[in-house]
């Protein structure tokens, strides 16, 4: 296993590593200490503690809080037999991992499927058709969703919803704090539907079964260019960091190129996160003069930090660029200045984009506080070096652990509050307006900012308090999280 390794082949990993891109950079792995355990024979093979040998091993190798989990101590275990019985304690491999993981980490997940991981990352999974928040009337126990837009072609859209749309219950139970976990946890399911109508929620005799079916998002779903007081202003409404379809993002930017457009506004308001090469090509778009600039640093555990910035400094270091990972060059717009809009869903490489190209230009965050993400995680298989190729054929379990945190180019990093917006707007459920509209209450605020204008009045609407307590995939494993595609230096 990894822990084993020697120093001819820390030698040799060395060797690769200097000659690698950062796609494929090499781990260093220090040379085996006396603080490590050697097994007794047959123990490592051991077919019951299979899955918890390889999650105590992966954690125990890159995880980014090892130093706050005693357990991962390499002199923890005084032998291998104590280590064994600790292992052989646990009650799943879910418990040990949950053991094993920081108190203060909110992130890191184990999943006993990868396969179906590995097609949430690709952007493919079952899909009612509707994209919502759960939220709770102010000073009520009135719990309902809200749909946020409508993805097209599937079984919602068929049913004619749309963005506004209430529901306050799911196979006709209705929704409380304590239960719409459990109800949106479903494949499939049926709704009621309401508007709110002059601030007051309005529920009809309607009702619509939503069915779940295999569905590849694309997280570029609004683009356009609006031509406003001599001014060509790009909006972007991008969903998620999904590298499958960094290509038709850099579509829509040559398009913006091409029609010489001189402001852009992103909208990231429900964008909780993905892929870290798509945040930095999305950043390069957007700029393009600062290409081989940093534009985030990577820190790992102490172990890995040490190798990198003695061996291989490069290797922590994100750069601007000017190829997305297909080879295909970056268009990019040279802005220096950005609007950007968040919620309270906006997550991890959202909240890169931000912090990465905070120190090159003017980033001006309309709406409110982010997530607060600025951990990367990457998928982790039981191998010899966790790599998928030489996986166990034994069990589909994979971790996708908390491997670095992310620095902007002067060192910001830890906002764990999230990012607070410069201009705030927080959606309102009784002007929650059409997606891409002008008029659309978030994207007024960016438009009257880049327009210098007086802010558009809505002190005579009526505003509907909630809490926000949640909204769809929560509950799904990759949910708000940020992750690198493969583990560097598997060549």
């Amino acid at each position: 296993m990894i822990l084993k390794r020697t120093l001819i082949w820390n030698i040799l990993l060395f060797l690769i590593l200097t000659g690698c891109s950062k796609e494929t950079e090499d781990f260093g792995n220090e040379t085996s200490t006396s603080s490590e355990i050697t097994e007794p024979n047959g123990s490592a093979e051991d077919p019951e503690l299979e899955i918890e040998r390889f999650v105590y091993n992966a954690l125990n190798e890159i995880y980014l809080y090892k130093a706050d989990v005693p357990e991962l101590a390499n002199n923890y275990f005084e032998n291998s037999n104590e280590k064994s019985e600790y292992l052989a304690g646990a009650s799943s491999p879910e418990a040990l991992f949950d053991d094993l993981t920081s108190k203060a980490d909110r992130f890191s997940f184990i999943t006993d499927d990868y396969k179906s991981l590995e097609d949430r990352f690709d952007g493919v999974s079952g899909a009612t058709g509707i994209k919502y928040g759960i939220g709770r009337i102010s000073g009520t126990n009135n719990v309902f969703g809200i749909i946020r837009y409508v993805l097209p072609g599937t079984s919602a859209e068929e049913a004619g919803l749309v963005r506004g749309d209430i529901f306050t219950e799911i196979n006709g139970q209705k929704l409380t704090r304590s239960n719409f976990s459990d109800l949106i946890d479903q494949s499939g399911f049926t709704i009621n539907v309401g508007q709110v109508n002059n601030g007051e929620i309005t529920l009809t005799d309607k009702t619509v079964t939503l069915s779940d079916d295999p569905y590849t998002e694309n997280p570029v779903f609004i683009s356009k260019v609006f031509e406003i007081e001599g001014r060509k202003i790009a909006y972007l409404m991008y969903n998620s960091f999904t590298g499958n379809f960094d290509d038709e993002l850099n579509t829509v930017f040559g398009e913006f190129k091409t029609a010489g457009v001189t402001d852009l506004v992103l909208d990231l308001r429900y964008n909780g996160g993905g892929s870290v090469e798509s945040a930095k090509d999305l950043s390069s778009m957007i700029t393009g003069q600062f290409q081989g600039d940093v534009f985030v640093k990577e820190q790992w555990n102490a172990k890995y930090q040490s190798f990198y910035e003695t061996q291989n400094p490069e290797a922590l270091l994100n750069r601007f660029d000017d190829r997305t990972r297909t080879g295909e060059k970056i268009n990019s717009l040279n802005l220096s200045e950005v609007y950007i809009l968040t919620s309270a869903s906006s997550a991890s490489a959202s909240e890169l984009v931000i912090n990465g190209l905070d120190p090159y230009i003017n980033v001006v965050q309309v709406g409110d506080h982010t997530v607060g993400k600025f951990q990367a995680s990457v998928t982790l298989y039981d191998s010899d070096d966790f790599s998928k190729e030489g996986a166990s054929e034994n069990h589909t379990y994979a971790l996708q652990p908390l491997v670095f945190k992310s620095l902007n180019s002067v060192g910001k990093t830890d906002y764990v509050n999230g990012l607070q917006p410069d201009i705030t707007y927080v959606e309102n459920l009784n002007e929650f307006g059409n997606l891409g509209d002008v008029d659309e209450p978030l994207l007024q605020k960016a438009m009257d900012a880049i327009l210098g204008r007086s802010e558009s009045n809505r002190s005579a609407i009526k505003r509907i308090e909630f809490e926000h307590l949640g909204e769809n995939g929560m509950n799904d494993p990759e949910f708000q999280r940020m992750y690198i595609n493969q583990l560097p230096g598997l060549n």
